[in-house]
């Protein structure tokens, strides 16, 4: 059982289409201004006569090439289809044209006069004409009853278009836009009705995200006029380019409808807080791109912006008169179209005579000619010339066909091939309309429309997709400056898209006529050896970061340090082999401890060869000869040490070093310390008695020497046991702060600290020798031997005290290798040197140039005094001077 609303349905249904009846003859009234012609089957028509009016007015100026070229257009068309016998024979189309005023608001009052008969005959058969009463009771007024639209052809701009489909989609009526490219009249569940020639804008932004991207742009702003073309355009530009990506958006800027006094100005500003997003998408009217290149050249900021202007812009001269400086460089887009010879010659041809058809033509020629016409009741100004009506288009006045006249052509030539296949179907083998045809289902109409396929007025096919949509084709042009002026250039076809681009990248010529592609990116690409940081949330942002220090850039994104035996190249975008260096024999670095070593090696050499030839000579005696020779060669091989120093290291080189690096000053301070003990042991006992202290004999002496040095023997064969010797080469020693000054450094393995230790034993045996030196330091100088010693071992401590910070102070620089070593050798050949020559050069000098002075003294008795100690059997004493 049918519930209580369903009784009301009808009801309501009456009473929204009376309502809608009432908006129709108010549209009908404000639509008294139409172009109408008589045929059998009306199309309607809507076009931008005017421009959107201001100050609460609807209509603003005149617009001679959007509106009066594209009605015209229409006019045209329906001409040639009524003439041609083979389409549509016996039938007339006739047609309402409207002007939309470039307002979606007014555009629907006026399309509302193209329902008016499908109103009235839904009112009429529900019956319900007594429901509907004028004020006061009266009922309404029967007029002469409206032509039915079959089809509408328009409208102009998508916010129009979609405010109109909205209502022919009530009644079934088909429409077909010749310039409204707005992505979201594709969808087909809202707008069923609507079918359009030019391509959607999701093809038009397809073709300029490939533009951007040919360009080598990836950082652009967006800017639109607020309404379905602008904004559905950005949206589907933005979208696009997020998909491909590598085109990142600064800033998308929206033109109000109603754009405040310095609104321009701001929207500059705005592109200005990206100055690097040179790239400005441009979906806007022709009135708002007018604006913002005017306010750019108020900014002072002529050929800043690269400007890719949509098909609103198109090639059209009216959006840069008098801006042409700041255009120059600007790439625009426009449908592929061709001029219409034919149509150029109908235009040109009109006049006031012959065009009385079209109830704006004497706007146009008022505003084409500059002048005024007259009529009855009606004075010109006196400042404006008076038309004659014998001024022709074309040579009193500029012409250029409109880029959409040939869209408006096709469009009713769609129309005109869908209506003959309908009527073939339906009146098969009649000429002129059979009953079937007078009430023209709409419906039935759009299959046949989005079946259509023909050549269209320029030669390219005209077809539609499920959507209702044609295939995209565009021509890409730039503005060029001409002879180096801007004002004299024009706009040069560039390229082409359709599906994929090809664009004529070297024919582009930007401002200041320079060939290359000016940039659009938001960082510029990094050099060689520097890594992209990216800036979080936008992906074609970045700050190159140098791959500094030992780091080599692995790709755009990454440094990696290199390998501890490499350094990076010079570019720091690979790798390279750290080059190995060592002290050589021909390094500055080893000429003085080399000359050290070689003079001391034959001036011991000399000493030893002297002490042997002369061993029994009382100077060689009372030295000691046997500790003598041991001290000697302590002393050779100290200077020997100099040699394994320089020397490529190797297992058997590094083996040598760990020995004798110790040995020699071990061997050496052993002797020197049993010859002081020796001596303060002596004159210490003889102040208590006169029987000598015991291991003072030279066999005793030895053996204590020997004793002393086998500790240091012993330590290295335990190293060289547990750590077998080997040459390594160390990658950090010179590991500079600036890689080019890097290098690998071949030595042996022994550290800093195990060097130490390994002169530490010696270093203690000095230290032991030096406070012995000390205590003996009042012995008599008969036993004149002591001082000698004594100054050996205050010279050798300072020698070493000054060698401690000069060889770890240096352990930080790039010169370690050659700085550690030299001051090692150079300090262990001193300390040798005054050893050699405080206690055997004075006795070496007397034995071979004063040997009168090397004969025995008398013997002195241990009885002759309490101070004075015998010395060893065997051994002489040199008496008191």
């Amino acid at each position: 059982m049918a519930g209580p609303g369903s009784a009301a349905e009808p009801r309501l249904l009456a009473l929204l289409l009376q309502w809608l009846l009432v908006l129709a003859q108010a549209g009908a009234a404000g639509a008294a201004g139409s172009v109408r012609l008589a045929g059998g089957l009306t199309l309607g028509g809507l076009f931008p006569v005017h421009a959107r009016g201001a100050a609460g007015r609807a209509c603003g100026p005149l617009k001679k090439e959007q509106g009066v070229h594209r009605l015209e257009a229409m006019l045209y068309a329906l001409d040639r289809v009524n003439a041609d016998p083979a389409l549509l024979p016996g039938v007339r189309l006739g047609a309402r044209l409207l002007d939309t005023c470039s307002r979606d608001t007014y555009a629907l009052e006026q399309a509302l006069s193209f329902v008016q008969a499908l109103i009235r005959r839904r009112g009429d058969g529900d019956g319900d004409e007594g429901a509907v009463r004028c004020p006061g009771g009266a009922p309404p007024l029967r007029g002469a009853p409206p032509e039915r639209v079959v089809a509408v052809v328009g409208a102009s701009a998508s916010s129009v278009s979609i405010m109109v489909a909205n209502v022919l989609r009530l009644f079934a009526i088909p429409q077909i836009s010749y310039a409204s490219t707005a992505p979201e009249l594709s969808d087909s569940t809202r707008y069923d009705f609507f079918s359009r020639v030019v391509p959607p804008d999701s093809y038009q932004a397809q073709a300029m995200v490939d533009i951007v991207r040919a360009l080598g742009w990836n950082y652009v702003s967006t800017l639109a006029s607020e309404g379905n073309y602008g904004e559905s355009g950005v949206e589907a530009f933005v979208q696009i380019s997020r998909e491909a990506g590598g085109v990142c958006i600064a800033q998308s800027i929206k033109i109000p409808r109603e754009p405040k006094p310095g609104e321009f100005n701001k929207v500059i500003k705005r592109l200005m807080e990206t100055p690097n997003a040179r790239g400005i998408i441009i979906f806007a009217n022709e009135d708002d791109i007018r604006r913002v290149l005017e306010a750019a050249r108020q900014a002072n900021l002529t050929g800043h912006f690269l400007w890719v202007g949509s098909d609103s812009w198109g090639a059209k001269t009216s959006p840069i008169l008098n801006l042409e400086d700041v255009a120059v460089g600007a790439i625009t887009i426009l449908p592929k179209r061709a001029s219409i010879d034919g149509f150029d010659q109908y235009f040109m041809t009109r006049s006031l005579e012959n065009n009385r058809r079209n109830i704006w033509f004497a706007e146009f020629w008022e505003e084409n000619f500059n002048c005024k016409l007259t009529s009855s009741g009606t004075q010109s100004d006196d400042s404006t010339r008076k038309c004659t009506g014998e001024e022709r288009i074309g040579r009193d006045s500029t012409y250029e066909q409109e880029g959409k006249v040939q869209f408006v052509i096709d469009a009713v030539y769609a129309i005109a091939h869908a209506l003959h296949s309908m009527h073939q179907a339906l009146c098969p083998g009649l000429t002129g309309l059979c009953p079937a045809m007078e009430t023209t289902d709409g419906r039935v109409l759009l299959q046949y429309i989005r079946a259509v396929r023909f050549n269209g007025s320029a030669g390219t096919p005209v077809m539609f997709n499920e959507n209702g949509d044609a295939p995209g084709r565009y021509d890409i042009f730039q503005y060029q400056a001409a002879n180096g002026s801007a004002g004299s250039g024009g706009y040069q076809a560039v390229g082409q898209w359709a599906e994929t681009l090809r664009l004529d990248v070297e024919a582009l010529l930007w401002s200041g006529e320079l060939r290359e592609v000016p940039p659009s990116q938001c960082s510029l690409p990094c050099g060689p050896g520097e890594r992209k940081k990216m800036v979080k949330g936008v992906p074609c942002c970045w700050h190159c970061e140098p791959c500094d220090g030992y780091r080599f850039q692995v790709d755009e994104f990454t440094c990696e340090a290199c390998p501890g035996d490499m350094r990076p190249t010079r570019n720091h975008t690979g790798c390279r082999p750290t080059p190995v260096v060592r002290l050589t024999w021909s390094s500055p670095w080893a000429a003085p401890p080399l000359l050290l070593a070689v003079l001391g090696s034959m001036a011991t050499t000399t000493v030893v060869a002297t002490f042997v030839r002369h061993n029994n000579t009382p100077i060689v005696r009372a030295s000691g000869r046997e500790l003598s020779y041991v001290l000697l060669t302590g002393i050779f091989l100290i200077y020997a040490i100099t040699f394994l120093m320089v020397a490529e290291p190797g297992a058997a080189v590094c083996a040598a070093r760990r020995l004798f690096l110790g040995l020699g000053t071990t061997l050496s301070y052993s002797a020197l310390l049993t010859k002081t003990n020796r001596i303060y042991r002596i004159f210490e006992q003889g102040k208590r008695s006169v029987t000598p202290p015991p291991f003072i004999s030279p066999t005793s002496q030895l053996a204590i020497t020997f004793s002393l040095t086998s500790v240091q023997v012993v330590g290295v064969m335990a190293w060289l046991g547990a750590q077998p010797p080997h040459s390594v080469i160390d990658y950090e020693e010179q590991r500079t702060v600036d890689p080019e000054q890097a290098r690998g450094v071949l030595k042996c393995d022994m550290s800093d600290l195990s060097l130490i230790g390994c002169l530490g034993y010696s270093l203690l045996l000095m230290v032991t020798c030096t406070v012995y030196a000390i205590k003996a330091r009042g012995v008599p100088e008969t036993f004149n031997e002591a001082k000698p010693i004594g100054f050996t071992m205050y010279t050798t401590c300072i020698i070493w005290l000054a060698f401690v910070p000069i060889f770890f102070g240096t352990a930080q620089s790039a010169e370690k290798i050659y700085i550690q070593t030299t001051t090692l050798t150079v300090s262990l050949s001193l300390s040798a040197s005054v050893s050699l020559g405080m206690l055997y050069v004075p006795k070496t000098y007397v034995i071979l140039f004063h040997p009168e002075q090397n004969v025995q003294k008398r013997k002195r008795s241990l009885k002759a005094t309490s101070t004075v100690a015998a010395p060893p059997k065997g051994e002489d004493t040199e008496a008191p001077k």
